[in-house]
């Protein structure tokens, strides 16, 4: 829509001038005469919505009009389309910013090497397999990438605090890098210190010749810092002329200004007067009223009022305690009546318990020496056991996910230390050793186990959240976190989360019932009703997805066209030489997943895929950040179009024509029949040979009772 620059000038022309009919005037059917600043004419809408208003009105009129078109509901997260008013409401059903991101979420806990019942023995077979290529199974799958994501949010620190490098190092290291990439940030200050100097020593130094500025100019590139122009002094001028003036205010708003005048600043005046000529920079060390010269509040008392100094401290508090020259108001260890006697911080919220040492018949030992048992020291070590020095270190991941799991399930760490009662603290030591040790303050677990061996740290069976693990606080919890247009939400949630996900362990995917011995066979017991496809896991999206199950014909078929395009050499595939028009007709019956993949095969299976983005695809803002040469950043959104994870949609399953699982016990290896060839006699027959007596039964025992 738009509106001519006529009737937008007559608009705002019409809207000026007060009509006093029109303001009250809501009839179609109005027979008003026209007059000046009166009444104006009535018109229909130029966009024919049948809207029947007096010109004046017009403008007013186009902001609730059903047919201009406005921008989308979801334009400011990157929607770009323009439709008319009315089909706003529809639009949002389909349009692609109207985005959700799944939060389904589960639990996945690590392998307890201390429980007999546990799978150890076929996660280490799996994994063989998966480097053999052999195949992979979901839950195996599933629970590698949920390792991964979880080796990246586990830090080191919080659980080895001894075993981290000093932060007086590191931070030398980055003051170090941050001075080279700001460079001659001590000029910065030098400046600052000639700023703030006495109200009437500023002003004659900037009244000075141009020749002081010059000559400042050459000092510097002397020093060989950078060169700051008259400008940036005048810059650096103004950013304490708020401080500066809230001194002069005060300063005349006194009765009598001259008796308040220091003889020392006229002195320092008439100073500063006769060496303007020589132009050189004054020593303001230890006469200026910069917060960090020393000796600045004596200076203060002297040369300003009481209402003078405490607007200064007002402004500056916080500028003088970092720099020490005030002390905080927080009580320190002088303060203190008795000295260096504190008070005893709160060890445990437990209920308070009568200390055990104040009883008398506990203490006696403490007194009595010959109770006492006799003690020696010696030196002992462990040198006797006869292990090797490399049989001391521990593995990192094995003792991390133990320690968060202990903090998770226990509420505390396993070297925490507990109040017994008031006098006397339970400190738990537990001291690790490790190949990589120290680690940096920022180290995860996934660096430190980026060149170590794959292996599963965590079961493959999953757990549902409940109350007492909350998201927030358990680092065993892991989240889909995958985006999915409105219209598809519902449909990853039940093919993905209620009908694979939850129900993949023993019924889903069935596993040998003598896998906790090894065996590494699985089956998949459903597919979809509709067509024959597989469910296969992908790790690099960490998602499910559909495998459709080639009939042979058709894979025979197409060996010869794949023998054809190697000899040529050129790579091509059959469906690259259709035209772009059977391509795009082709690519509108793929799923969402299967045109994220059909993107990356070329450039022109791109543009074919790209061709179908407003249609099929969404739009989500990402979030980068973009730092600037002086040293500062920003944050900026950009859309971002995508296809969603989303694989074709299963209404139901059936169970695939498979053998069942009782057929692989007879050629399982693990299945070990035990057959006994003796006769075994039963109770009730021995009872027989050793005793002569009448068998019972139950009506001769009723029978005998009586």
């Amino acid at each position: 829509f738009s509106v001519s620059s006529n009737q937008s000038h007559r608009s705002r022309a019409s809207k000026v001038r007060q009509h006093v009919h029109c303001d009250s005037c809501y009839s179609r059917r109005c027979r008003a005469r026209v007059e000046a600043s009166v009444c104006c004419a009535v018109i229909p809408c130029r966009l024919h919505c049948g809207a029947l208003f007096h010109l004046c009105k017009e403008e007013d009129h186009l902001l609730l009009c059903p047919t201009v078109r406005v921008p989308c509901l979801n334009a400011g997260f990157g929607c770009p389309v323009q439709l008319p008013r009315s089909s706003q409401a529809a639009h949002l059903r389909v349009c692609p910013a109207s985005v959700l991101c799944c939060t389904m979420d589960w639990l996945r806990w690590p392998t307890d090497d201390t429980n007999p019942h546990s799978n150890i023995a076929l996660q280490e077979n799996v994994l063989k397999e998966n480097e053999e290529g052999q195949g992979e199974a979901l839950d195996f799958a599933m629970a590698l990438v949920d390792q991964s994501d979880l080796y990246g949010r586990l830090k080191m620190r919080p659980l080895y605090p001894e075993l981290v490098e000093d932060e007086e190092e590191e931070e030398v290291k980055e003051e170090k890098k941050e001075e080279t990439a700001t460079g001659g940030c001590f000029l910065f200050f030098s400046l600052i210190s000639l700023l703030w100097t006495p109200i009437r020593l500023h002003t004659s130094i900037s009244a000075g010749n141009s020749s002081c500025v010059n000559n400042v100019e050459e000092t510097e590139q002397n020093r060989g810092g950078p060169v700051l122009g008259k400008e940036k002094l005048n810059l650096l001028e103004m950013m304490f002329s708020m401080e500066r003036g809230a001194c002069a205010v005060a300063q005349a708003n006194l009765d009598n200004p001259k008796q308040n005048a220091v003889p020392g600043e006229m002195a320092q005046d008439k100073d500063t007067d006769k060496d303007g000529e020589s132009c050189l920079p004054p020593d303001t060390s230890r006469s200026g009223h910069a917060p960090w010269q020393e000796g600045v509040l004596e200076r203060l008392r002297q040369d300003l009022t009481p209402q003078e100094y405490n607007m200064y401290v007002v402004h500056h508090g916080r500028m003088l305690l970092n720099f020490g020259q005030i002390a905080a108001c927080t009580p320190r260890e002088k303060d203190f009546v008795y000295g260096s006697l504190e008070p005893i911080p709160v060890q445990t919220l437990r209920s308070f318990k009568v200390p055990d040492s104040y009883h008398y018949r506990q203490r006696v030992n403490l007194y009595d020496t010959t109770a006492r048992a006799q003690s020696e020291p010696r030196g002992v070590d462990t040198s006797d056991l006869g292990v090797s020095e490399e049989a001391w270190f521990s593995d990192e991941a094995a003792a991390t996910l133990l320690g968060y799991a202990e903090e998770e399930v226990m509420g505390h760490k396993i070297s925490v230390s507990k109040g017994a009662d008031g006098l006397y603290v339970d400190v738990g030591t537990q001291t690790h050793s490790f190949r990589s040790a120290p680690f940096k303050r920022k180290t995860t677990l996934a660096e430190v186990m980026v060149d170590r061996p794959q292996r599963l740290q965590l079961q493959l069976q999953a757990e549902s959240v409940n109350s007492r693990h909350s998201r927030a606080s358990c680092v065993f919890t892991f989240l889909c976190g995958h985006t999915f247009h409105r219209r598809e939400f519902a449909t990853h949630f039940r093919n993905v989360h209620s009908d694979i996900q939850t129900c993949l362990s023993g019924w889903f995917e069935q596993r040998c019932p003598l896998s906790y011995l090894g065996c590494t066979y699985s089956q998949r017991r459903f597919q979809p009703s509709t067509h024959k496809a597989t469910v296969t896991y992908n790790q690099q999206l960490r998602t499910f997805n559909l495998r459709p199950t080639v009939v042979a014909s058709l894979g025979d078929a197409s060996q010869p066209q794949k023998e054809r395009g190697g000899r040529t050499g050129g790579g091509e595939d059959s469906l690259s030489s259709l035209p772009y028009e059977v391509l795009c007709h082709m690519a509108t019956f793929l799923d969402g997943l299967s045109l994220s993949q059909l993107a990356l095969v070329s450039r022109l299976m791109r543009q074919v895929c790209s061709s179908l983005l407003q249609e099929r695809g969404m739009v989500t803002l990402r979030w980068e950040r973009k730092t600037y040469s002086h040293g500062g950043a920003k944050w900026r959104a950009k859309p971002v179009w995508e296809f969603s994870r989303l694989f074709s949609s299963v209404d139901s399953w059936h169970m695939s024509d498979i053998p069942p699982i009782s057929a692989h016990l007879k050629v399982c290896p693990y299945y070990e029949t035990s057959v006994h060839r003796e006769p075994v006699p039963l109770p009730s027959m021995s009872d027989k040979q050793s005793c002569s007596q009448e068998r019972m039964s139950l009506v001769n025992l009723f029978t005998g009772n009586r």
